[in-house]
């Protein structure tokens, strides 16, 4: 038998060590929640051979119970209740070197809600990242399918948003100028003078039929689009005040630290041609501007965000059956806040306002939303849950013309 001696059980014991230290999940900096600290994104890996090699592998979940009343324009009314996982995902990350890194998600949204069972799983995020490769924090790269900032709370990690649900002009810019944001792009952004100013600028995969929509709410037919151009444009952020640069784009801040961000951006697609049988092709061109303002102190956040868009068209069937139809613009804004209460174990109520007119000079086109819930966040955003009360009133002329609808959601969330 070998012997075992003192200077082999240290070199045991440090292995041990070592290798217990290759596997993290909490947060160092977290504060004590009521169910513990709370994790980072996803659960890291570290190769034991080549310490610039990591994997990182995380689940999110957010489940809604819904009680809705929808009241017509007749005062009819019918109720709905409704049980689904807002977001499934399966979250993957992995480091290539002190540069590279590449991250990728599958997603299966809205299982269940209305009547849309099951569905099926889809890839999400799926980009290269390239990190300082000229050694500073002025240029990055991002290729492939990464978000682009077309808006703030767009931009947030959902697992970080106050309301599962963000704004419905603001999902709508997400669709605007590329698919879900995403579209297959190429883009590089950075900050510069101590995160002062931040920047982003991208160019890629334009919209995607299947998600375009006219100023009444109608879709337009899949596979209408017969070609485009590229999309492009950027934006500019700014945090003007020393100590309050923005470190982390989110909403959720669990009553710590501070920052006052004001920013612009500017996207457009030059020529989208849609294909009809009836009367020829039909061009579109689209554009979108937004503005963000957003500043936080401790336990106090609050957000804005006004969007223009420029091309809309008001009804999809008349215009890709008549050359001589017209296309308009679109503008609308929210803004939304909360207060952490962190010696309340981190309950947190929040509100948001929403306005948009869907077609700019034309009556019978607006919609409103307002909504106001509170937030218990458990283990911060690993574990939370809420309770949303929201009333959105709908303008005679969009899809759900005249209607009211009030809604009661119940909504969790586990994320790692």
């Amino acid at each position: 038998m070998k012997k075992i001696t003192l200077s082999t059980l240290a070199a045991l014991a440090l292995t041990a060590t070592v290798s217990a230290n290759d596997i993290t999940i909490i947060k160092k900096d977290s504060q004590d929640f009521a169910l513990g600290k709370e994790t980072k994104i996803n659960m890291k890996f570290n190769a034991q051979d080549v310490k610039e090699m990591w994997l990182k592998m995380g689940v999110r979940i957010q489940g809604t119970f819904e009680g809705k009343k929808t009241t017509d324009s007749t005062g009819v009314s019918t109720t709905n209740q409704d049980a689904y996982l807002r977001r499934t995902r399966l979250e993957v990350q992995a480091g290539f070197s002190k540069t590279a890194s590449f991250v990728m998600d599958i997603r299966n949204d809205k299982v269940n809600y209305e009547d849309k069972g099951e569905q099926t799983f889809n890839v999400g995020d799926a980009y290269i990242k390239i990190k300082k490769p000229f050694g500073s924090d002025a240029v990055n790269f991002k290729l492939y399918r990464a978000k682009i900032d077309i808006s703030r709370t767009e931009t947030v990690k959902s697992a970080r948003v106050i309301a599962y649900d963000r704004p419905y002009v603001a999902d709508e810019a997400a669709q605007y100028i590329t698919h879900n944001r995403r579209g297959t792009n190429a883009q590089a952004y950075g900050k510069l003078f101590d995160g002062k100013i931040k920047y982003q600028v991208a160019v890629g995969d334009a919209t995607y039929s299947g998600k375009m929509k006219d100023s009444e709410g109608n879709s337009f037919d899949k596979g209408i689009v017969d070609s485009q151009t590229f999309f492009y444009g950027g934006k500019v952020k700014l945090s003007p005040f020393t100590g309050w640069e923005e470190k982390t784009v989110t909403e959720t801040y669990m009553g710590k630290g501070k920052h006052f961000t004001v920013g612009a951006s500017y996207w457009k697609v030059d020529d989208i041609q849609l294909d009809n049988n009836t009367s020829g092709t039909n061009g579109l061109t689209r554009s979108l501007m937004n503005a963000e303002l957003s500043p936080h102190y401790k336990g106090a956040f609050i957000q804005a965000e006004y969007f223009e868009f420029d091309g809309v068209v008001e009804n999809a069937t008349d215009f890709v059956t008549s050359v001589n139809t017209t296309t308009g613009k679109s503008n609308g804004w929210y803004v939304t806040g909360e207060y952490v209460f962190t010696d309340l174990n981190y309950i947190a109520p929040f509100f948001r306002y929403e306005s948009w007119d869907k077609l700019s000079g034309k009556d019978g086109y607006n919609l409103r939303s307002r909504l106001a819930g509170i937030n218990w966040y458990l283990r911060g955003n690993t574990t939370k849950m809420g309770l949303i009360v929201q009333r959105d009133d709908y303008g005679v002329n969009l899809k759900n013309g005249g209607d009211k609808v009030e809604s009661v959601r119940i909504t969790t969330q586990w994320f790692f």
